[in-house]
Parts: structure tokens; C-alpha cells; sequence
């Protein structure tokens, strides 16, 4: 029984977290993926970046698994070799501004000419329009498609989401992308271009509150963990912590009351229905959070369990990982790197039953493969590689 994507080679340009991001996910599922870095190296591996042990924690996150060769795309010989590899591979994935693969002469009619079959994956900031060549980090994203807008506490300022959403929005829906093109060329027998833009990714994962703005006018405030639609669905203070709770259902909240040992509040006409508790949320609130004042976190949760009560504890990273499921789910993965040893990432969540998990393999040092690949994929001596390294073509 064969990993998910076995046979599948994947060649992986760029140097932001979006098309890094798609190329580890892919890889996980069992994909070769072949990171073609410039002489210079990926951005990712500057080891100010979450610096761990001299090197960077993002480059050592999201490139186990991978391969690294090393190409100067701008000589001749360079591409050349690029392209030959194209040849024998299945996917090229790059988050290149508009307009550089066609500088490079790496652009999908020219790739397609080379390989008919090749799925060719372009993830950019904004697309090839009127902001083609406006800087596209994550921050800039998450503020331009409005998310800063909708997260954080009403009347302070804007808060950006903890993690790089919208750099890894665009990997996970590159692979979407990527997926759904392999299954087609299943049926057609050839490839085709992906295009997404991670502006575009971060509007459609506004979901319905991008439907309301759309559809009703509605501009939502800033909920902080509140909802604007269910109350009560927040996070309240305890003696020691924080919980939060989610009262999507009525007898969710007539439950909830019964924990607090606060049963009038379900008979108080102000609050009978989600609909009356979302007009009187400013009263209703601040007698919640003074009964949950009253008992720690691991008492309400005790409490809220028995109940069969949507509740949990807010973790911090240490509790979070320290939870069952993680170590059901083995979602932790392990490997040892070369310079900065024993290293410990998250795991890949996707299971399926004809296909084992692939195992965790270090971040690749920059041009680690270049000999192995260029070798085994194309046949060139080490005369032939040495020739590309002497003219600036490989190293």
C-alpha cells in the first residue's frame, strides 16, 4: 500500500509561505516535491524568521519532506535543466508576482509545449490586474480583504488573525486546485493552468459575513470571540482562565443555565429566545461573566461535559498540544535535521484508509539534491553536473 500521491513529482518555485505552504501539504499526501530554490536560496530559510538553533522555524515547518536543488533560472543552461524536469514531472507550483514567469520564459504555454500533461499552479497577491505588483505579505492580505476589520475587540484597534492566514489560504486552496487538475487530466489525458490569488482566497473565506455585507449591507464590528448572530457564544473569564461556550441551540442555553445554578435567567422573558438574548446581550453578558467568575476553568469544564455542553477551555499552545486528540491523531511529527537537530512540527490531519501517513524527512539544506536529482531524473554525470555548477547554471 503506496502513499496517496505517490508518482507524482512536483516542482515548487517561490519564495513566500503560500506556495511552500501548498507544496508541504501535497507532500505529506505522499508527492515529490523537487523545492527549486535560486543560488541565493528561499526567503523562508532567513534564520531570523522564528529562529530556531541558526535556522529559520518556518523553512524547518513547512519543507520536510521536500528536495532541494538549486537552479539559476536566468541563464540559459539554468533552463534548460528546468526544463527537462518538466518533462518528468507532474505539477510546477509558484507564487511569483504576474508577469515573471513570462521574464523567465517558465510561463505555462511555454512549460505546456514542453509537457502537454503539466498542471502549472500560479498563487500571486492580487492577480494579474491593476494591483499585479502591489507587495502582497500576509498582513497586507489579511488588512486589504477585510478580515482585520472583522477581528479583535469592538472599539480597539486592529488585530491581524495569530497565524499567516492568508499565505496559507493560498496554499490550501492551490492544492485544492492542483487536486482538481490531476483528476481531470485522469480523464483528458492533459494538464491545465491554476490560477489564485490570495486576496481572492481570503474574500471567499469570509463565508457568510461576506454574504450579509453582499446581499443585506450589513458591515459587522469587530466581535472579539462574541457572535453576531448567537448569544451566548463568547469567551467569559473564570477564577483562572478563560472559557468559552456556544449556545447554538435553545436547549443548549436552558442547560447552560442549569450549570451556572442560574435557572431564573431561562425563565427571564428578556431571554427566551436566541433572538431576544442577541437585543439584550449588553444586560444578559455581564450576569453571565459574573457567574463564571465564580469557579475555575477545570471545574466549569467538568461541569459543562457532564451537561454535554459546547464549551472549552481557551488553550494556550502547551495545553492545546497537550490534548488527546493530538496524540490520537499523531499530530506531532518528528524528525532529526542535520544542523539543528530533533525538531517538532505539526502533523498532517488528513487520514485515509488506503494510505499510510507519510513519514516526517528533514528540511532539506539548500541544494542537498541537486547531484541526486539531476542524476536519477535525467541521467547527468557528474561531468555534466559539474559543468552546470562551473557556469553559474546549478549548485
Amino acid at each position: 500500500m503506496g502513499f496517496a500521491l505517490d508518482g507524482v513529482r512536483i516542482l515548487e518555485l517561490g519564495q513566500i509561505i503560500a506556495g511552500t505552504y501548498g507544496g508541504q501539504a501535497l507532500s505529506d499526501l505522499g508527492a515529490n516535491v523537487i523545492k527549486v530554490e535560486s543560488p541565493e536560496g528561499d526567503l523562508g530559510r532567513n534564520p531570523s524568521v522564528a529562529p530556531y538553533r541558526g535556522l529559520s522555524g518556518l523553512f524547518l515547518t513547512l519543507n520536510r519532506n521536500k528536495k532541494s536543488i538549486v537552479l539559476n533560472l536566468k541563464s540559459e543552461a539554468g533552463r534548460q535543466v528546468f526544463y527537462d524536469l518538466v518533462r518528468v514531472s507532474d505539477v510546477v507550483v509558484d507564487n511569483f508576482r504576474a508577469g515573471v514567469l513570462e521574464r523567465l520564459g517558465i510561463d505555462y504555454p511555454r512549460l505546456s509545449a514542453i509537457n502537454p500533461r503539466i498542471v502549472q499552479c500560479s498563487i500571486t497577491g492580487f492577480g494579474a490586474g491593476a494591483y499585479k505588483d502591489y507587495p502582497a505579505l500576509d498582513i497586507i492580505i489579511q488588512a486589504i480583504s477585510g478580515h482585520m476589520a472583522i477581528t479583535g475587540e469592538p472599539g480597539r484597534a486592529p488585530v491581524r488573525v495569530g497565524i499567516p492566514l492568508a499565505d496559507m489560504s493560498g496554499g490550501i486552496y492551490a492544492c485544492n486546485g492542483i487536486l482538481a487538475a490531476l483528476y481531470a487530466r485522469e480523464r483528458t489525458g492533459r494538464g491545465q493552468r491554476v490560477e489564485l490569488s490570495m486576496f481572492a482566497c481570503m474574500l471567499n473565506l469570509l463565508g457568510y459575513i461576506g454574504t450579509m455585507w453582499l446581499s443585506n449591507g450589513e458591515l459587522p464590528q469587530p466581535p472579539g470571540s462574541g457572535h453576531d448572530y448567537t448569544v451566548p457564544w463568547q469567551a467569559f473569564k473564570t477564577r483562572d482562565g478563560y472559557i468559552v461556550v456556544a449556545t447554538r441551540e435553545e436547549s443548549f442555553w436552558r442547560k447552560l443555565c442549569e450549570v451556572l445554578e442560574c435557572p431564573q435567567l431561562a425563565f427571564d422573558a428578556r431571554f427566551a429566545t436566541n433572538s431576544q438574548r442577541c437585543r439584550n446581550r449588553d444586560v444578559l453578558v455581564p450576569l453571565l461573566e459574573a457567574a463564571f467568575a465564580t469557579r475555575g476553568v477545570a471545574d466549569w469544564m467538568t461541569r459543562m461535559r457532564a451537561a454535554q455542553l459546547p464549551a472549552s477551555p481557551v488553550n494556550h499552545l502547551d495545553a492545546a498540544f497537550a490534548e488527546p486528540p493530538v496524540a490520537e491523531d499523531a499530530m506531532i511529527l518528528e524528525y532529526d535535521h542535520p544542523d539543528a537537530g530533533r525538531v517538532r512540527v505539526p502533523g498532517n490531519p488528513i487520514r485515509l484508509s488506503e494510505a499510510p501517513p507519510t513519514p516526517a524527512r528533514p528540511a532539506p539544506r539548500l541544494g542537498e539534491h541537486t547531484d541526486e536529482v539531476l542524476r536519477e531524473l535525467l541521467g547527468l554525470s557528474a561531468d555534466a553536473i559539474g559543468r552546470l555548477r562551473a557556469e553559474g547554471a546549478a549548485r
